[in-house]
């Protein structure tokens, strides 16, 4: 449910945001910041987020980030004015960044590594394509009949709903162990340090890659994390232990979540434009032509829980990007000013198989292996590569789209824009290779279950 309600707000505000800046007086190209607010503090915050699960107990920080949410989600609704609003969704991208890793820790913890663990992660992605169909289908069906507030006042009982259920449901957070300090030279630089780079990435785009508050975010985003590599280092507690990417199975997991998120994460953005500015489809069509692609998406999840525990963690990596790749290119044929949504469903159905198969794998070999106690702070790490792949690859594409429609108008930058897309989609299933290739650096050993002792501790041993 708490997946369901994160994935939800990723989609639900931008079908909004024209309504919201003639209401609130925004003028047309500072609009994105209500989108960009929730991006770069949601990416910023994750590793924070990730260790306050692991520090401060999972339940604790997965009920503190449904109530942030529903709190931050009640004043976007009642803002008064751009600020407000924009702070509104920073504050609703730190939530975002307590609740994705407290959410997987928790998978990750209560269910035992193998089927079980599988099974859920399966679930779980399966809510989340929910989320992303119900998002764009609900984001035009409440604006056009409540207004843009109810897009924000929808998420309020939903989080509290879930906060409340978690409360009763979930197992009480385990007495904590020896006492550990949470490193906040590392918290401070880390968090600063991405969030100044996703800044850079998100913006940059927007700004231009030579603008000066683009460059000096760049900059003092590369001193931050040196900052940080050092404090890490010679830290006693560290924030984000490097041992850990002695676990293959995490690391290689961490570089899948990234290309998956440079790749098939940004198909979603170019077939809204495709869709909406070349196609015009309104809000309310665009949602309905995403139930294609989700559907697709949540079978994809389902089927890669039942490959992994057929075929193995590898074989099912190896199987989803294949079958993303193939069916990738089959939609590139459909993205031509000319074409119908009709030559798009192919290729959207078998993408969206391959994607869900990957999503639910990359999760899987993510937490394979890594310490109850650090599962956290683990999850932390993919998460942050996931949002910062995600921010790069639509920069690097969106400045490839653009390519040929500078100068143009009507049909002729409807046909450019629709022939730029197909490239750049083209370009995302070669991504899609590189990704097929790095899961072959998995090994069986790196993907087999643990011993008890190297995958619980004491307090994992109380909760169970």
């Amino acid at each position: 449910m708490a997946q369901l309600v994160y994935a939800l707000d990723l989609n639900i505000v931008f079908v909004a945001l024209p309504d919201i800046g003639a209401d609130l007086g925004f003028p047309g190209q500072t609009q994105q910041l209500v989108v960009s607010a929730y991006v770069v503090f949601a990416g910023g915050f994750l590793l924070f987020g990730g260790r306050a699960a692991d520090l401060l107990g999972r339940r604790r920080v997965f009920i503190l980030a449904l109530s942030l949410y529903a709190a931050s989600s009640l004043a976007g609704g009642l803002a008064p004015d751009p600020a407000a609003i924009i702070v509104a969704r920073a504050v609703q991208g730190v939530g975002g960044a307590l609740l994705l890793p407290s959410t997987l820790s928790l998978i990750n913890t209560l269910f035992a590594e193998g089927p079980q663990r599988n099974r859920a992660l399966a679930v779980w992605g399966g809510a989340g394509a929910s989320g992303l169909t119900l998002g764009a289908l609900l984001g035009g069906v409440l604006t056009e009949n409540f207004g843009w507030p109810a897009v924000f006042y929808v998420n309020v009982p939903l989080a509290a709903l879930v906060a409340l259920a978690a409360a009763a449901v979930i197992p009480p957070d385990p007495a904590r162990g020896p006492r550990r300090r949470f490193d906040l030279p590392g918290s401070l630089t880390v968090t600063g340090g991405s969030t100044l780079l996703v800044f850079a990435l998100v913006e940059g785009p927007e700004q231009g890659w030579a603008d000066p508050l683009v460059v000096g975010a760049f900059v003092l985003a590369a001193v931050l994390l040196a900052a940080f590599a050092a404090i890490e280092r010679r830290s006693a507690d560290p924030l984000m232990p490097f041992r850990l990417f002695r676990n293959r199975s995490l690391t290689i997991g961490m570089g899948v979540t990234f290309i998956y998120m440079a790749t098939f994460g940004v198909l979603p953005y170019f077939l809204t434009v495709l869709m909406q500015s070349v196609h015009g489809y309104s809000a309310l069509q665009t949602g309905l032509a995403f139930l294609v692609p989700s559907l697709a998406i949540a079978t994809g999840t389902q089927l890669g829980e039942r490959l992994t525990g057929r075929l193995g963690l590898r074989a099912t990596l190896v199987a989803g990007f294949a079958i993303g790749v193939v069916g990738t290119a089959l939609m590139a044929l459909g993205f031509d000013a000319d074409a119908g949504y009709g030559l798009l469903v192919p290729g959207l159905i078998v993408s969206g198989v391959g994607q869900g198969i990957v999503w639910t794998a990359m999760w899987i070999a993510a937490a394979t292996g890594t310490a109850a106690h650090e599962q956290g702070v683990a999850n932390g790490i993919a998460s942050t590569a996931l949002n910062i792949g995600n921010a790069i690859g639509l920069a690097v594409f969106t400045a490839l789209a653009d390519i040929g429609t500078e100068g143009k108008a009507g049909a002729a930058l409807r046909s450019a824009t629709a022939d730029g897309e197909a490239v750049v989609v083209l370009l995302t299933a070669a991504g899609m290779v590189v990704g097929l290739l790095v899961t072959l650096a998995l090994r069986r050993a790196d993907v087999a279950a643990p011993s008890v002792a190297e995958d619980a501790d004491p307090e994992q041993l109380v909760a169970g």
